[in-house]
């Protein structure tokens, strides 16, 4: 065990509150119903609408009926492309324009007769109830002129084209000649694998409230990016972001899908405009899968070649995904292959074909969660292939440098991370020979794999106010998905100015405070941590400045760098003053401080660190299945993920984290699927009925493990904990069943 492992346990009896298992802050009010999540807020007069989706996957409106919809009592208006205003017209992907990266497709909805996919909204309807509205949207009538078609992913496979990079996700690269390499290698494997479309099924589906006073607009969102939204409507509505308020305390489950703006937003707050109500949209669960985007399918080679010892001489790995007509997101499927084994030669390729489906989007660890899956099961065959057990395989190519560029790590302890969690996992007890070990009818395999995620950050802006009664208030446009954000930033608060944790109050969820970072890609605590640790640090500079003017203060003289922030002030030893004895003295009523880090300022430091180095969160699943020898059902047993994410802030949000990531990865593995059927491209499941998440019989007891070793470069060592649970996870089940049948698993579910 290392050293800096084995200290863990004496740093954490230092802390105070940061690395706790805090409770969350909003727990009381999420288990007593007092949060009020979108859907859920009342406006007088307010109206309620449904959608009409096209029932083609491409074609023209030829006409519409709506005379039976506007008959039903209670029916407002029906907007169609004959009678709505248009929006202006989504804008082209910038990373210097936050709107155009919110943009979920590039449709102009109800501003055209052109139908792109099978779902697309083509009329809404607007009425004074829900049940209302539902009905008479069953009642318009849309005939259509088709056009052909192209939905069948795999019939389109051959005809992927090379896929367009940037300097955050290359979608290319070579390290010598790997394909020589691989037909001169000793011992080889080459597999190819499939990966299904897959849904986003949070807990509390897409919803949206619109309301109009004059040219001000407020909405209530569940989304993922409440800047990026307020940005975005105000270039779609053609009014000054000042205008519009966005507000967003509580979402009930983002894992990409609620980050981009969908149909549902923008006809809400159109619908809004045009019937002069407020509107309410909650889009059934049907409706998110016909509107919402999810994960893209992939076809995968992952090719090694090794000498007799395991060492990797060629790795390759090539992907085919996804994206809409009008729209989508390409997915690094392929960079795993770029951080994890020291292969003497590389090549990667990503490709990529266009479909008249729906634009897929970002759904936890894109590309990573399916790259690892192909990635770490062909390591696990190789393994079979040489006889090496499959840790030692990795630990014989574990890299000391990035091993596309050489790059250095800031933090890489992966070779500790297996190193406990085989110890805690009883992994010398697995006999190596497939379907050796059983349990009666039951054939039991174990098996690994890696996890792994890449630790970035994005701009943040944070206010902390101190009142001279001690009370301390945290201010940023944080969005709260589950994650326990605000519980977080006020344990680093209240331990950076050394107050309780109960003085501490955290503002979250509304675009009137400062500008917050999206949550999404493991960046929100960490992005907001930095302006929380830089806004305290400002704080404490200006408490320690009033004490100065006081002759009789004990902190006269002294630098900030020599105090320790406690007891609700600042001390030396045992000398010191409270913030509310400085600021009564100071006549003041508080301080207030600000952190922040502008996106050019961002941009810059963010490519200057890719150019010196790679950083990541990473780990080891170690999985036990057992696999029913007639019917070859598969059960998930036993599960332990042993994990270096940097320093923890609070264990019992990063436990919950880690194994919901373990669990929808489990998902991936056993049972979800997206059914697209290949002639008409209507999604064929749309719904948890048909479409099958993890219930409680199908996962055991989740042991959950961290180093706690901080990577220098980041706030409080921390490197993100939302994404990297899910990588790895079907890999690992793929390669126990493996070990429990001799059968390699090349296609999920």
């Amino acid at each position: 065990m290392t050293t800096k492992y084995a200290e863990t346990e004496q740093r954490q009896a230092a802390v105070k509150h940061v690395g706790r298992p805090v409770d969350r802050v909003d727990g009381r009010a999420k288990t007593t119903g007092e949060a009020r999540y979108a859907a859920e807020h009342r406006y007088p007069g307010m109206a309620h609408a449904a959608l009409v989706h096209a029932t083609v996957a491409r074609g023209r409106i030829e006409a519409v009926d709506t005379e039976a919809a506007r008959a039903v009592p209670g029916v407002i208006e029906v907007l169609t492309h004959e009678n709505a205003p248009a929006m202006k017209p989504a804008p082209k992907s910038s990373l210097m324009n936050p709107s155009s990266l919110a943009s979920g497709t590039t449709v102009n909805y109800l501003a055209t007769d052109e139908v792109h996919w099978n779902g697309q909204p083509v009329a809404v309807v607007v009425a004074e109830t829900p049940e209302t509205a539902t009905h008479a949207a069953s009642l318009v009538r849309v005939a259509y002129r088709e056009l052909p078609a192209v939905v069948d992913f795999a019939a389109e496979e051959p005809n992927a084209v090379q896929q367009k990079g940037n300097v955050l996700q290359p979608a290319a690269g070579d390290k010598g000649d790997a394909v020589a390499a691989l037909a001169a290698a000793p011992v080889s494997v080459d597999l190819r694998f499939t990966t299904p479309p897959e849904h986003h099924n949070a807990i509390e589906p897409h919803a949206t409230i619109a309301v109009w006073d004059g040219d001000h607009l407020t909405v209530h969102e569940s989304t993922q990016t409440i800047a990026w939204l307020r940005a975005h409507l105000a270039l779609r509505f053609g009014i000054p972001e000042r205008a519009i308020r966005v507000l967003s305390p509580y979402v009930g489950g983002g894992f990409g899908g609620k980050g981009p703006i969908w149909a549902g937003t923008l006809l809400t707050v159109l619908a809004a405009r045009e019937t002069a109500r407020p509107v309410r949209l909650a889009l059934t669960r049907e409706g998110v899968y016909r509107t919402v985007g999810g994960r893209t399918p992939t076809v995968q080679r992952v090719a090694l070649g090794a000498d007799n010892d395991g060492d990797l001489t060629a790795l390759i790995h090539t992907s085919v995904t996804m994206k809409g007509r009008i729209g989508g997101m390409p997915e690094g499927v392929v960079s795993p292959s770029r951080h994890l084994y020291d292969a003497a030669t590389i090549h990667l390729r990503q490709r990529l074909v266009q479909l008249d489906l729906l634009a897929n989007t970002a759904m936890r660890a894109p590309g990573d969660s399916v790259g690892s899956f192909a990635l770490e099961s062909a390591m696990d065959e190789l393994a079979c292939e040489l006889g090496i057990d499959p840790i030692e395989l990795r630990m014989r190519n574990e890299p000391a440098r990035n091993p596309m560029d050489g790059k250095r790590f800031t933090h890489r302890m992966l070779r500790e991370a297996y190193e406990v969690g085989a110890e805690r996992f009883g992994w010398r007890e697995r006999d190596p020979r497939p379907g050796s070990m059983r349990d009666g009818r039951w054939l039991v395999g174990m098996g690994v794999a890696t996890a792994y995620h890449p630790s970035l950050m994005l701009p943040a802006d944070v206010t902390v106010r101190l009142a001279a009664d001690g009370g301390v208030v945290v201010r940023c446009g944080l969005q709260e998905i589950g994650v326990g954000v605000a519980t977080v930033q006020a344990q680093i608060a209240a331990d950076e100015l050394g107050v309780p944790l109960e003085v501490v109050r955290v503002e979250i969820g509304d675009s009137e405070l400062p500008t917050g970072p999206g949550a999404g890609g493991s960046v929100q605590t960490a992005s907001a941590a930095a302006g929380v640790l830089e806004a305290c640090r400002k704080l404490k500079e200006s408490a320690l400045a009033l004490a100065r003017r006081a002759p009789d203060s004990p902190l006269r003289g002294r630098r900030l760098d020599d105090l320790e922030a406690r007891d609700g002030g600042l001390y030396h030893g045992g000398r010191g003053e409270t913030y509310a004895a400085i600021l009564a003295r100071a006549g003041r009523d508080h301080l207030e401080a600000g952190g922040r880090t502008g996106m050019l300022k961002f941009l810059a430091k963010t490519l200057n660190e890719r150019r010196r180095w790679v950083k990541a969160a990473s780990g080891a699943h170690f999985c036990e299945v057992r696999v029913d020898r007639d019917t070859g059902e598969v059960r998930v047993s036993r599960w332990l993920g042993m994990f270096d994410v940097g320093r923890v802030i609070n264990a019992k949000t990063a436990a919950a984290q880690l194994r919901g990531g373990i669990v929808m990865g489990i998902g991936m593995a056993l049972s979800e699927a997206t059914q697209v059927d290949p002639r008409t491209g209507r999604i064929m499941n749309p719904g948890l009925s048909e479409y099958h998440v993890p219930a409680h019989a199908d996962i055991p007891r989740i042991d959950v493990r961290w180093l706690d070793v901080p990577d220098p470069t980041m706030p409080l060592g921390l490197l993100g904990i939302g994404e990297v649970g899910i990588t790895g996870v079907a890999a690992a089940v793929a390669n126990a069943v493996r070990h429990a049948t001799g059968k390699r698993v090349l296609d999920l579910p």
